[in-house]
């Protein structure tokens, strides 16, 4: 929906943070059903990072439409997630839309190295007015509406949009391997973005 920028940048957030946040606000009345991506190009201070995308949606009095989930009562309109070191896909089996992880190794990072990942995002369907906001946030840590920008543990997390099953056991996540600064590279050679299933207005 927008041309990447020309210019090449980053930025750099904690990995336990709340991220970074994009946004972009519809000029006409969209509808999104389908599955969604992103291929964002990362780099971290350490050897490993978890990279969690948050699509959430406002109106245009930025009130944000939310959704009742299995485990959740007031998720965000979708979310993924993945392991920096499990960032490898199998082309085969993957698709513009859905990329496929074996998971069947770990490849750590080198410190500073910027790797090009692709992540599933659940799939949605909703149809937004225009002048609605589309938002989405990179982070290293479950999505969690309200919580402080610190908040690292079960208790600060659950409920927060992102249910039950969240990532936070110490034992899966050490420092400090995963309590560095991930760093996103967008524009020039920098392939950072967000596929969305937009489906066409009929003719009129």
């Amino acid at each position: 929906m927008q041309k990447p920028p020309a210019a090449q940048t980053t930025i750099t957030f904690d990995a336990l943070g709340p991220g970074a946040t994009f946004r972009t606000v519809l000029e006409a009345e969209t509808e999104i059903t389908g599955p969604l991506a992103a291929t964002l190009t990362v780099s971290t201070s350490t050897t490993d990072a978890d990279i969690f995308a948050t699509v959430q949606a406002f109106l245009a009095d930025g009130s944000e439409i939310i959704f009742e989930g299995a485990s959740e009562a007031a998720a965000p309109l979708a979310q993924g997630w993945l392991r920096l070191s499990h960032r490898r896909t199998d082309p085969a089996r993957s698709r513009p839309y859905q990329p496929f992880h074996p998971h069947d190794q770990a490849e750590p990072a080198d410190p500073g190295q910027p790797y090009e990942v692709d992540i599933e995002i659940w799939p949605t369907s909703i149809v937004l007015p225009a002048g609605s906001t589309l938002s989405l946030t990179i982070s290293g840590r479950d999505f969690a509406r309200g919580a402080t920008g610190t908040a690292t543990s079960a208790s600060e997390l659950i409920g927060r949009g992102s249910g039950l099953f969240i990532h936070c056991d110490p034992a899966d996540r050490p420092a400090p391997a995963f309590s560095g600064h991930t760093t996103l590279h967008t524009g020039g050679t920098a392939r950072s973005r967000l596929l969305l299933p937009v489906i066409p207005a009929p003719e009129k």
